[in-house]
């Protein structure tokens, strides 16, 4: 009889444990393998309910903020209450200035649980390393003709923050696999980038840069900072009536690369009523010219530039103009979570260059789909926006949450790299 109940209590655990098992509540591999606990040291994935971990090296202020403030002393830290403001007249330039807000960012204390990405004092916590060199402003800065003298200070810069990378344990620790780098113009680090070229690259596009260096694996592709003011004033009653312009256009037409087909498009779009195509370069006048005519517009035309991308693209969608994109090539910011297709229309060079089939197509689109686009332009546009303090779901905490979603790959290719003797032998 006690024989029988004994077997039967077995039985009922065996059931219990086979049980938890399937549901995942027992985990054997803790107590076997307790290698893969936190315990053991080894680093894990940042988790996706918190804020990613940033450590913030505190670099010199000439390789910043010393570029927008020079009376400050170059060993002063930055901190929230003496981070200068990004110039209002700095033009163009301001396209460029990702690598400012992601460092004001760090920067700010507030925000709380809306916020993607905090700094961290103790390297040991970090999930990330933040290098806080502002390399295209440092290309703007100093001769961006690439025939000035000054270039030199810019090679400079890129060489002293290599030596203080490398002599740091963790860079030496993940060769600066988990390192975030901003350089979203096409020149910036343009001495050196090959050998920064395992850290998450913050970039534009891809334009200037072959697979074996930048790709969508391990680097994040951030918006331009819009350089027209965005329309916050875009609730009349009739948008698609009071846009009379079909299509929209003002710019540099002399360009390179894919950028060539600027100036074949001249000659395309001539002779169109409802069609506005005007070489123009940017001044604060232009400037806001463009932001009429974008305001006043459907369609904002945006053909590649010097590169697949340009502010122009996200200049168009601050203005709620349908962004018409022209490229073979391009990539696209946060495109994991943002389906495009949804507020742009998209040709290939071949297609934009036959005449007559892209304003023909444009002009055949209903009202109805047009209004559609520009509501969706009217809910994404936050995601667009680079300001301080950050804000939930802005172009900031986006940003961080893609280098987040990059970690895992990285502490894939750390883990190989430590075992490996023949580094990717398998291609």
């Amino acid at each position: 009889m006690y024989g029988k109940a004994l077997l039967s209590l077995i039985f009922v655990i065996l059931l219990l444990v086979s049980y938890s098992l399937y549901i995942g509540t027992v985990d054997l591999r803790s107590y076997f393998f307790p290698v893969l606990q936190s315990q053991s040291g080894a680093s894990s994935p940042c988790p996706t309910d918190r804020p990613l971990k940033v450590f913030m090296y505190d670099l010199p202020r000439r390789f910043h903020v010393g570029m927008l403030d020079h009376r400050s002393p170059d060993d002063l830290s930055v901190t929230s209450e003496n981070l200068p403001a990004w110039p209002a007249n700095s033009g163009l330039r301001k396209q460029h200035s990702v690598e400012y807000w992601l460092m004001a960012s760090l920067l700010y204390d507030g925000g709380g649980e809306e916020r993607e990405a905090v700094r961290v004092l103790d390297p040991q916590m970090a999930d990330a390393f933040f290098v806080p060199f502002f390399s295209s402003l440092s290309f703007n800065t100093h001769g961006h003709t690439m025939t000035d003298p000054e270039t030199e200070i810019d090679r400079q810069l890129q060489v002293d923050l290599l030596e203080f990378l490398r002599q740091s344990k963790y860079w030496q620790r993940s060769s600066g696999r988990d390192h975030v780098i901003p350089m979203t113009h096409p020149n910036a680090f343009r001495f050196l980038r090959e050998q920064v070229n395992a850290s998450i690259l913050i970039v534009a596009d891809f334009g200037r840069s072959p697979i074996t260096m930048s790709n969508l694996r391990k680097d994040v592709v951030a918006p331009y900072v819009h350089v027209v003011k965005s329309f916050m004033d875009d609730d009349i009653a009739d948008p698609f009536e009071s846009r009379t312009t079909l299509l929209f256009f003002r710019g540099n037409t002399v360009r390179k690369d894919e950028g060539k087909i600027r100036a074949k498009l001249t000659k395309i779009l001539a002779g169109y009523d409802d069609v506005h195509y005007e070489r123009s370069s940017a001044t604060t006048e232009t400037i806001k010219a463009s932001s009429q005519g974008m305001r006043s517009s459907k369609f904002c035309l945006h053909p590649a530039g010097d590169t697949p991308s340009s502010c122009r693209l996200f200049d168009a969608i601050v203005s709620h103009c349908v962004p018409v994109i022209v490229s073979d090539q391009i990539e696209l910011p946060f495109e994991d979570e943002i389906d495009y297709t949804q507020f742009s229309v998209f040709f290939s060079i071949k297609e934009a260059l036959e005449p007559g089939y892209m304003v023909n197509l444009l002009r055949e689109f209903s009202k109805d789909r047009w209004i559609e686009m520009w509501k969706v332009l009217k809910n994404i546009t936050h995601h667009y926006e680079f300001q301080y303090p950050p804000k939930k779901e802005d172009a900031v905490n986006m940003v961080w949450r893609q280098v987040k979603q990059k970690l895992p790959g990285v502490q894939l290719a750390v883990h190989r790299s430590r075992r490996l003797k023949i580094p990717d032998w398998w291609q």
